[in-house]
């Protein structure tokens, strides 16, 4: 009986696995399908055999009208383009892969690009003022108009404010160099003020200009007002100069003057900041001055009276704080020079200068 039921078992269990076939267990495995290395791009496009392809067909032509590139005087009437509108149907059938490339505003019958759509002036002028009304919006609009282009600031640069050593064995003596200015960016009032003198000694120059500065340009002011001369002797001048940034990022100050005795003369300032590191700075400077006629209590002839070169190297310990070392020249020329040397003076000299810059 037991025998009986252990031959049963064996011929359910070996039953299953005479049913699998085994016969592919000896055999190869078959080939790989080839690789194509010219489609996969590992093989370089001149070893790769040619390839038959079809050239894709060309773009319909886009509806400017349609999508507001062109004015409406240019278009055809609507009926004509409701005709060619395509239906929901054919939707799919529209080319849009041109979309992103419409860049070159040069295509014949293209929109300008300072051109503006109709539909951009639809709607309120304000659409806020629809929601929350407009005595409610006023005062904020206002208060943007002040805070971008229309605020009221100031500022005071010193210029120079310097010690000049004499190298030629001539006197020692400083010089001072302000500008102020108080309004906006297209209305300012500018008060500027400059002098020198010798240490231990009189004072030689000086003089205070207001002005009121008009903007003329993106980097130019029209400035016009009066100048007072307490030295070197009481003197009001009319004044009417220009001030700003040339090409090049020169600085640039220059102005007529007219002395209530008729004296007509000229100041160029230029100088250039020159970065050597974000902190030191190198500034080439010149200044001229000009004469229409003699002015013998002043000791000036006609013509080119002075010539001031210099160049200053400054660190900014701050942006606001920039202490400064440098030489200048300065020269008086022409007829003025003439003058000074018949009074038994030098008409020029080679200067060494220490001194700050400093704005707040």
């Amino acid at each position: 009986m037991i025998r009986a039921m252990l031959l049963a078992g064996s011929i359910l269990t070996a039953t299953p696995l005479a049913a699998q076939d085994h016969s592919s267990h000896g055999d190869k495995p078959s080939a790989q399908p080839e690789i194509d290395h010219c489609a996969m791009g590992h093989v370089p496009p001149e070893k790769c055999p040619p390839k038959d392809e079809p050239q894709p067909a060309p773009e319909p032509e886009m509806d400017h009208c349609a999508m507001g590139h062109l004015p409406p005087e240019q278009c055809p009437p609507k009926d004509r383009q409701e005709e060619d509108k395509p239906t929901a149907g054919g939707m799919a059938g529209m080319d849009h892969g041109s979309h992103g490339g419409i860049t070159d505003k040069s295509v014949p019958g293209a929109a300008p690009e300072e051109a503006i759509p109709a539909r951009a002036f639809d709607g309120p002028r304000h659409a806020a003022d629809a929601i929350w009304g407009r005595e409610a919006m006023e005062p904020s609009r206002e208060q943007l108009a002040r805070e971008n282009g229309g605020m009221t600031t100031g500022m005071v640069l010193i210029e120079r404010l310097e010690a000049r050593i004499a190298t030629d064995g001539g006197e020692h003596g400083y010089v001072w160099d302000v500008q102020g200015w108080y309004g906006g960016d297209i209305d300012r009032f500018v008060l500027k003020t400059e002098g020198e003198g010798g240490f231990g000694g009189e004072l030689e120059d000086a003089e205070i200009q207001a002005l009121y500065s008009r903007a003329i340009g993106p980097f130019f002011d029209l400035q016009a007002g009066v100048r007072f001369d307490p030295e070197p002797d009481s003197r009001t001048h009319l004044v009417v100069g220009v001030q700003g940034l040339a090409p090049y990022m020169f600085h640039v100050d220059g102005a007529l003057f007219l002395s209530h005795r008729g004296n007509l003369t000229a100041r160029v300032e230029a100088e250039y900041d020159q970065k050597i590191t974000q902190r030191l700075i190198l500034q080439p400077r010149i200044e001229a001055e000009f004469a229409a006629q003699d002015i013998p209590e002043r000791e000036i002839g006609a013509g080119v009276t002075k010539i001031e070169p210099g160049l200053r190297l400054r660190y900014e310990i701050a942006p606001e704080f920039a202490p400064y070392a440098g030489i200048e020249y300065e020269a008086k020329v022409g007829e003025t020079a003439d003058i000074s040397r018949a009074n038994g003076a030098e008409p020029d000299g080679l200067k060494a200068v220490v001194g700050l810059r400093a704005w707040f």
